[in-house]
């Protein structure tokens, strides 16, 4: 099974068990507090490869076990697009940032998925949502609105690939692999749902 095939919602997070990547690659990694709790955020010298939720030590370590795994060998001290990455987030978070322009990696996605979140990352804007079976129409794949679903729990960069846009055709907000009150929060955030109160 692939890093996307997981259709568990904790396949963005520390359960998420990608396959060895074919050879050595240099990536290193950071944890980022935010309003939402603390980010995993790990990157290569491609771009940003993973956004990780509830980035505490237990989680953070296993996450790191399995992207030490699947690059062949341990992180480095930096490379560049993680510093872009926690740039841009805490921008974001700051409310002085809509558009991430981080170079994304998507080793850790393939197939459907990653038609669905490459999708998703360039037509989604911010302060938008977008229904799961519209996002199925908008790949070509209009019977695939479950499957969207599963490409969502299965996004390893959310937040910059905006899976928290993804809402139910009932007018409900939908799930969330990093918590309800997480995307609720990120809705909030970006004018879709009024601010909590407290």
């Amino acid at each position: 099974m692939t890093y996307a095939e997981q259709d568990s919602p904790s396949a963005t997070g520390p359960d998420a068990a990608p396959e060895r990547a074919t050879a050595r690659r240099d990536w290193a990694w950071t944890r980022l507090e935010t309003p939402i709790g603390p980010l995993l955020l790990a990157a290569t010298r491609t771009g940003l490869v993973q956004v990780a939720f509830h980035a505490d030590e237990r989680t953070a370590r296993r996450a790191l076990t399995r992207l030490e795994q699947f690059f062949g060998g341990p992180p480095l001290s930096g490379i560049p697009h993680l510093a872009t990455a926690a740039t841009e987030l805490s921008a974001y978070f700051a409310g002085r940032l809509r558009t991430f322009t981080v170079p994304l990696d998507w080793s850790l996605s393939s197939g459907f998925s990653a038609r669905v979140l490459q999708v998703l990352a360039t037509d989604v804007p911010y302060g938008g949502v977008v229904g799961y079976q519209d996002l199925a129409d908008r790949v070509g794949e209009p019977g695939a609105a479950r499957a969207v679903g599963a490409a969502m729990g299965s996004n390893p960069l959310p937040v910059v690939v905006p899976c928290h846009r993804v809402v139910a055709s009932d007018g409900g907000i939908g799930g969330f692999g990093g918590g309800l009150e997480t995307k609720r929060l990120l809705l909030a955030l970006e004018g879709v749902l009024p601010a909590p109160l407290f």
